[in-house]
């Protein structure tokens, strides 16, 4: 017989698990999951048998769990469920099981690093039949990934559950392990490294190109600085100062203007053909 309070968090857990197995609404499962653990409380109440609360409050955790990664709200699961627990080592193994998996499936391993070894470590646990297989869930599904090899070997070691067999077998298991993520690890460091080789190649390729293009660049520009060098400045702005006179101080129509603009002519064509022949050509004589 159960206590009024059981009974209630009873009759949520079948509520959630019909709202996520029949109608698929996760997100009423997961609240009727939090008013179930909420009314069992820290501990069993009067009149109530700490097994049947444990179990239906396990229950919840585990109907919970499958609802939030229905939602892919799988960041929240660990979260959630020590907020009903406190403290990792009391976690039921099934609890801490659906969670090691959940977060190895996400490719997420490292968030129960520490929350699967306070557990694995606790006294209290080691007597759970399901201690031997948590130890080698969490071994397979979080150590080996994360490459914690010597964490591993010291697990195995120092756990007396396993006999000597089953100890050999998964010292066997974690150094295949250790060898196949040495040669991972000595790929990618290959690979890494003709990547940079490749970059390196490309960068001096453009920066050989970069450095001719300057190199023709400063060519072109002492060669047209030595033709301007050549040019005659001086008839040029005489010219222009005729010019200046002719237009603005002289009438062109009036006889006395001819004798400049004649000579005004002159130095034009001789500052043209200087400006626009070749440069070996000597420049012409007044």
């Amino acid at each position: 017989a159960w206590s009024p309070v059981s009974a209630q968090a009873a009759s949520l857990l079948e509520e959630a698990a019909d709202l996520l197995v029949l109608h698929r609404d996760f997100a009423a499962a997961v609240e009727r999951c939090e008013a179930g653990c909420d009314s069992l409380g820290p501990g069993p109440g009067p009149g109530s048998s700490p097994e049947s609360c444990a179990e239906v409050k396990c229950s919840l955790c585990v109907v919970a769990i499958q609802a939030l990664a229905e939602m892919n709200r799988w960041r929240e699961v660990l979260s959630w469920v020590l907020q009903y627990y406190q403290i990792p080592e009391h976690l039921p193994p099934k609890v801490l099981e659906l969670c090691i998996l959940l977060y190895s499936k996400v490719r997420e391993p490292q968030v129960m690093l520490e929350v699967g070894s306070s557990w694995l470590r606790d006294q209290s646990n080691r007597s759970l039949p399901e201690y031997g297989s948590l130890l080698e869930l969490y071994l397979l599904h979080v150590l080996l990934p994360l490459g914690r090899f010597e964490g591993a070997e010291e697990l195995v070691r120092g756990c007396d559950v396993f006999d000597s067999e089953q100890q050999l077998a998964f010292l066997g298991t974690i150094c295949e392990s250790r060898c196949r993520w040495t040669q991972r690890e000595e790929m990618h460091s290959a690979a890494e490294e003709q990547q940079a080789a490749a970059t390196e190649s490309v960068l001096g390729a453009l920066s050989q190109k970069l450095l001719t293009m300057l190199t023709l660049l400063r060519r072109a520009l002492r060669s047209m600085s030595n033709h301007f060098y050549l040019l005659p400045y001086k008839k040029m702005l005489l010219a222009t100062f005729l010019l200046y006179l002719v237009v603005v101080r002289l009438d062109p129509a009036s006889p006395t203007s001819l004798p400049f603009i004649y000579k005004l002519v002159q130095l034009f064509r001789q500052a043209w053909a200087a400006a626009f022949s070749p440069i070996h050509r000597p420049p012409l004589q007044d």
